[in-house]
């Protein structure tokens, strides 16, 4: 087992890679009923559509199959959400399962980053074929990860702690490869 408090990755190109600040994590499990008691709960509407993420300040909801979410927000809010969840859900069928020390995120940005995480990633990164807003598990070498567009340029890339160090250093190597 990783230690959650050992230190993020070095990173060598700071100006496209930058770790991104601790949250919480909860993996949901729900029928439509628990969806729409966790969206209320959460603040955040759970994405009906695959391979999407909901937005409402500092929380996100990342559809990650038909009936998984991964809910993130701020780690200093991890309780009061944990709490309005667990309320909410109380009498309704679910799974919801903290997994905020089992990953780590960064950020990947700049107009570089498609081709970045493309030189690992056997997705199509291209804009139009992976839009703001899209998110899946995929893999980066031999790593799972998963990957979500939040802006034309950049991506969150959330990763087990376990293959962060891995993952930085084959994104660093496709790095230095732009400066050759």
């Amino acid at each position: 087992m990783s230690d959650p408090t050992r230190q993020p990755p070095q990173v060598i190109a700071r100006a496209w890679l930058a770790p991104l600040p601790a949250a919480a994590r909860f993996s949901f499990r729900g029928g439509a009923d628990a969806a729409l008691a966790a969206s209320r709960a959460f603040g955040v509407d759970l994405p009906a559509t695959a391979c999407r993420a909901n937005v409402a300040g500092t929380r996100a909801a990342l559809w990650l199959g038909p009936d998984e979410q991964l809910l993130i927000t701020a780690e200093a809010e991890a309780a009061a959400a944990r709490a309005a969840l667990d309320s909410a859900l109380e009498s309704i069928p679910h799974s919801l399962v903290d997994v905020s020390h089992r990953q780590i995120a960064f950020e990947i940005k700049g107009p570089d980053a498609e081709w970045l995480l493309q030189a690992g990633c056997p997705l199509d990164l291209d804009v139009a074929a992976f839009p703001v807003g899209m998110c899946t598990r995929t893999v980066y070498l031999k790593a799972e990860v998963l990957l979500w567009r939040t802006s034309a340029d950049a991506f969150r890339l959330e990763v087990w702690r376990s293959f962060a160090d891995y993952v930085v250093g084959m994104l660093n190597e496709s790095a230095l490869e732009l400066s050759a």
